[in-house]
């Protein structure tokens, strides 16, 4: 706006024109003169674009004030319809949530009108049934009427109804009373078979177990005669080898006491010592032996000699 207005401005300065004159001709008073009334002529038009400006400034703060206030209103306008529109938005909503309901409520009514309708059937179906089973059972009303007329000993007929009803009650107990001893009977029985099966099984079983253990007797008694033999023949053995041993014994020592007197060699051996008799038995009969092959009697001596620094 300012821009506009400096051009406008421009061009008003721009159309004021001053005749020429050829300032040599003129008078400097004159010359004030023109400058002066030029002045003036510029001052009055700058005054009234100034004016012009100042209207034209108000008028546009009054253009910028309407405008101010037409934005407020539009602004209010535009608050207020959209608070009509949530408004709208809202009751929509909630006309359609209770359009839903409705609905909903209208197919559950529906449901319930169809099950009502499926029970009222099933009930007149019943009650047509019971009507045939009540004209069905007319003639026994009739017949326990002419019973409890000829009997007069109940009031009305649901008195003797509930008698007998006592009554077939008591038969019933009494039946399943003897339907159980029934099958306490054949339980007991079935038990007792069991029972004989059982000690049938057992009693087998021991005899069996029993002729096993006579089998295992018998073989434990010949295992024992055969040990019994056995010993025996171990024991005759073990005295012949200690009778033998004895007699070994005897001819050791019988040899060693001779064999130590003939060849007069003193004797530190132990009586029970057999081995060492033995060996000195085996040495005197290797130093005899040598002996005789040498054949003179100084070897003899000799040899003795001999025999008793080895002793």
């Amino acid at each position: 706006l300012e821009e506009r207005l400096h051009v406008a401005f421009r061009d008003k300065l721009q159309l004021l024109t001053i005749p020429a004159r050829d300032p040599a001709t003129l008078l400097p008073s004159t010359r004030v003169l023109l400058k002066r009334r030029e002045v003036t002529e510029v001052e009055r038009e700058l005054q009234n674009q100034r004016q012009e400006f100042q209207q034209r400034m108000q008028r546009l703060a009054q253009r910028r004030q309407q405008l101010s206030r037409r934005q407020e209103q539009h602004r209010d306008a535009v608050h207020g319809f959209e608070s009509f529109l949530k408004a709208v938005a809202a009751r929509r909503e909630w006309a359609l949530r209770r359009a839903g309901e409705e609905r909903t409520r209208a197919v559950a009514e529906r449901a319930e009108a169809a099950r009502l309708q499926r029970e009222l059937e099933q009930l007149l179906r019943h009650r047509e049934r019971l009507a045939r089973r009540l004209q069905s059972l007319r003639p026994f009303g009739d017949y326990l009427r002419d019973v409890l007329a000829r009997m007069g000993q109940f009031q009305d007929v649901p008195a003797m109804l509930v008698h007998f009803g006592v009554l077939a009650g008591v038969r019933a107990a009494l039946a399943r009373e003897a339907e159980a001893g029934q099958e306490l009977l054949v339980q007991g029985r079935a038990q007792l078979q069991r029972y004989r099966e059982d000690t049938s099984a057992q009693l087998l079983g021991t005899r069996d177990e029993l002729a096993q253990l006579h089998a295992r007797l018998e073989a434990a008694r010949q295992d024992v005669l055969q040990w019994e033999s056995c010993w025996t023949h171990i024991h005759s053995k073990s005295i012949q080898k200690t009778l033998l041993l004895g007699q070994i014994k005897l001819a050791v020592q019988n040899l060693f006491q001779q064999t130590t007197a003939q060849l007069r060699i003193p004797t530190d051996r132990a009586h029970e010592d057999t081995k060492a008799q033995l060996d000195m038995v085996l040495l005197c009969m290797r130093v005899l032996a040598d002996i005789c092959a040498a054949g003179t009697h100084p070897h003899h001596h000799r040899g003795a000699s001999l025999l008793q620094g080895q002793e």
